[in-house]
């Protein structure tokens, strides 16, 4: 069910910011009761609700709906290539060659 990942991705980043439910509702003015029907996927906010929802967790909407937009590809790049810059030069230049390969395969096909 969509509304469950999205409420997963918002709880994960509510916890990246290390906010409590409690302080998570008071820093974007709605209920705590509220964020966690959100969170648990039992109801999906209104446009007003989920700006606050999204500027709160001081995230782009690509970040929390990444894995149920289709065309969402930019983000999940971005957030790849974050992850990369934090390994080891060997580590990445390993998993570079292994992309640039399954790209060249990709083109073949």
């Amino acid at each position: 069910m969509i509304d469950k990942r999205i409420g997963k991705r918002i709880k994960e980043r509510r916890e990246e910011l290390g906010l409590t439910q409690e302080q998570f509702a008071e820093k974007v003015g709605l209920t705590t009761n509220y964020i966690s029907t959100v969170e648990r996927g039992a109801s999906f906010p209104r446009c007003e609700k989920l700006i606050k929802i999204l500027n709160g967790l001081e995230t782009s909407a690509d970040a929390i709906f990444c894995d149920v937009l289709i065309h969402s590809t930019n983000y999940k790049t971005s957030q790849l290539s974050e992850e990369l810059s934090h390994l080891p030069m060997e580590d990445q230049q390993r998993i570079l060659n292994i992309v640039e390969l399954m790209i060249k395969e990709a083109k073949n096909k």
